[in-house]
Formats: C-alpha cells, structure tokens, sequence
C-alpha cells in the first residue's frame, strides 16, 4: 500500500526551527514584501468568499494589512517598555512577544528549486533579499475588533468561517498552512498562566515557546521561590500534540467493520472508535482499551496505517486496523460515550459511500461538534439539526477529509490486504 499524506497532513514548509529564537531573522521575515500571514478569530480562519459559488479560500494578508493591528514594533525582541529592543544575549527575551496580539512564524515555504534544507547562507539571515521563498505567520484576531480593516485590504468578501466545512476543498498546502496556524494560536490562547507558579505567560522564539514573566530580568518576586519551569524540561513551555488512536475493528473474515455512534454526533452518523492516548500506554495497549470500553469487544492483531494532524485543538490521530471475533456480545454500557455499536457488511458501506449524501456533514452539524466538545460531560447531544435531505442513506460515515473516513473507505473498497486472518501489507504491525 502506497503511503498515505492525509487532509491537514503533508505540510512543506521549511519552518526553521533553529531560527526561531533569533529576532533579528523573524522580525526581518515579517517585514518581507513576500510575507503572508493567515488570521483567526476563537478558532475560525479568515477566509475570501468567492463571487460565484460562495468558495470560500484561506485569506493571505500581507504584514501591511496587518500593521494597525499589530501592535508596536519590534514586533519580536520585545524590551521591558514599549518601543525598546530586548538586551542582546537574554535567553528569556528571544523573539519574545511581550505586548500585542499573538503572532506565530511558522515558516519559509521555499521554491521548489531550492533544497529542503536551507543553505549556509540562509543560516541566518538579516536582509529580505536573503530569504528565498514566502515567509507565513498566523495572527490571533481574536479580541480585536477589525471593523474597516478587512474591506480596505480586499475587493472580495472577507469573514471568518466555521473551519471544517470551509476547509473542505481547499488545496493541501491551504489545509496544512491551516492546521499548522491554527494549533499554534490556539495553544498560545489557552495557556495565559504558568502551571508551575501562575503567573503570566508571554510568548517566545516567535510564537513556539512560553516564558513565564517571573523569571523575566526585571521581574520583582520578592522573597517568592524561583518558577520551577526555569530548571529542567517542562512539557507545558512548547505546543503539545495529544494522541488519539482511531481503529477500524474488522472481523476475522474481513469482510464486516465495527462501527460506532457517539451520542454527540449528528442522526445516523456512525464512524471507527476512537480514544485519547494514556499514560505509559503503547499505540497498541491503548487501541485495545479504548475498543473494550466503548463496545466491550476484546481485540487483537493491531496494524499500524498512519497518522493525520487534526487542529481540533492539537491532536494527532493513530490511524489503525484490528480484529476481533464478531461473536462477542456489543456493550455501550462501561463508559457510556456510545449511544450505539454494531457490525455492518462491506456491501453496506460501498451503498452508504456511493451516496450523495452518504459522507456529507452539514455546516450546522459541524458547529454542534464544537459544542457538544466544549461541554464537560461525554453525554452531550448534537442539538437541533437543519433540514436534510428527503433522500438519505441508511446511515452516514465520516467524509475522507478525516482518518476514519480513509479508513473505512479503503477496507471498503479493497485498497488494503492482509485485513482478515491473514499477513498484513499495512506499514507494520503494532
């Protein structure tokens, strides 16, 4: 089977990890003419509506378009007032954000005639003309009131849009610029507080690492103890990426796919099972759990297909096949999140992917997704759904734009062997 590079997978920047930290070549990347930023608002990417159809793209301003929202330059190597450049040489001020909305770098995206690692001479650059290609940042719009902004830098309409319809059909680059800005904003906007001592956060090395503003050289702490988070490794100073296993659970013939539906999906949604990872669990040992609690059907045989990034929030999801003996009795019953699990033949799937209406997920139900994920308990409801079609399929599976759905979809439609009592030819057997 051919590697797969899934929707919101795939992303070729050149993101120059090593150049975060340095000021001087981020502040220089953001002033290039070439430089493209995407914007946010609470999670929703700005996108141009199209005239005729109402496409909508991912919206690319330049750092002018920007520049009233922005804030005080510098822009990155903030100093203690406004205006002032951090002291050369201060670990805790590089590329530091200290005012202003969040700005991420998240990268170069290069020529395709230059090599996928930059040369000496990119190494460090301090002038526009020596960087090659189109620099990219995601900026936090989030509390600002852009009003007038928007229609003087575009002709097209601009507005944000609830992401998952919208990204639909956009190109993967789109998808993975998207995925990258968003994950990154979301995880600067959420993390306000230190976990180690609470207090203030700011960003540094461009938007990729968080410094607590105690340990800031002119921060007065009194006789208050040092933030812990200034010694050793510390798991909440860079994004985190949670990892959930996503399993179709075929039989031992091959031939039928266990599939569940959760209660917060919209009617007749059913999709592979899914759990987040815990502590001091393999992608194996957590496959095995999770089908057991949610449908209380034992596994084994787990084959690793391949993973896909998801911005909702920041997660990454194991994609993976199993099997199990399809005569042990469903059971939704120990951890309460499956309102219903049942066995469907491969013939069932083929006619519920052949319809129209058989991978389609409407905007509003995308909206409830959100906000059944925002409540705190897993017994949330979908909510009111608008009005769907007369001509529905017996039941609906996720659209290809998601791991499950290019998991059902090639055991479905053949595309990978080896899936029921037999050898796999999947990438490797967890």
């Amino acid at each position: 089977m051919t590697p797969s590079v899934h929707f919101y997978g795939g992303n070729t920047l050149n993101r120059l990890s090593w150049l975060r930290p340095n000021a001087t070549f981020v502040s220089t990347a953001l002033q290039s003419p070439q430089t493209r930023c995407i914007v946010f608002k609470a999670g929703e990417p700005l996108v141009s509506v199209q005239p005729e159809g109402g496409l909508k793209t991912l919206a690319k301003l330049t750092t002018d378009d920007l520049r009233p929202v922005l804030g005080d330059e510098p822009f990155f190597g903030q100093g203690q007032n406004p205006g002032e450049h951090a002291p050369p040489d201060t670990k805790p001020l590089e590329s530091a954000r200290l005012r202003g909305p969040n700005l991420v770098f998240l990268g170069v995206q290069e020529p395709e005639s230059e090599l996928s690692l930059p040369s000496t001479e990119f190494r460090n650059p301090t002038k526009v003309e020596d960087i090659h290609g189109t620099p990219y940042f995601a900026f936090d719009a989030t509390d600002i009131a852009l009003g007038d902004l928007l229609s003087r830098v575009s002709a097209q309409q601009l507005e944000f849009a609830e992401p998952r319809s919208a990204t639909a059909k956009w190109t993967p680059f789109d998808a993975g610029l998207f995925s990258l800005g968003r994950t990154m904003i979301d995880w600067l906007g959420r993390r306000k507080f230190c976990p180690a001592c609470g207090s203030r956060t700011y960003s540094l090395w461009a938007g990729w690492k968080l410094g607590c503003s105690s340990l800031l050289p002119w921060a007065e702490n009194g006789d208050k103890r040092p933030c812990p988070s200034s010694v050793g490794l510390n798991n909440y100073v860079h994004p985190r990426t949670d990892a959930v296993v996503i399993t179709a659970v075929l039989d031992e013939t091959g031939n039928r796919i266990l599939l569940g539906r959760n209660k917060k999906f919209p009617s007749a949604f059913y999709s592979t099972l899914a759990g987040f990872l815990e502590p001091g669990e393999s992608f194996e040992d957590a496959v095995k759990r999770e089908i057991w609690e949610e449908s209380g059907v034992r596994v084994h045989a787990v084959r690793y297909h391949s993973g896909q990034p998801w911005p909702y929030p920041a997660n990454l999801m194991i994609g993976c096949y199993a099997s199990a003996d399809s005569s042990q009795p469903i059971r939704t019953d120990l951890d309460n999140e499956l309102e219903d699990a049942k066995w469907f033949t491969r013939e069932e799937v083929l006619a519920v992917l052949a319809h129209p209406e058989g991978t389609n997920i409407r905007r509003r139900e995308y909206k409830n997704f959100d906000e059944a994920q925002d409540q705190s308990t897993k017994t949330a409801t979908a909510g009111a759904e608008p009005q769907a079609p007369s001509d529905l399929p017996a039941f609906r599976v996720p659209p290809k734009s998601a791991i499950a759905g290019v998991l059902i979809s090639q055991w479905a439609r053949g595309e990978v062997t080896g899936l029921g009592g037999g050898t796999s030819t999947l990438k490797g057997k967890i």
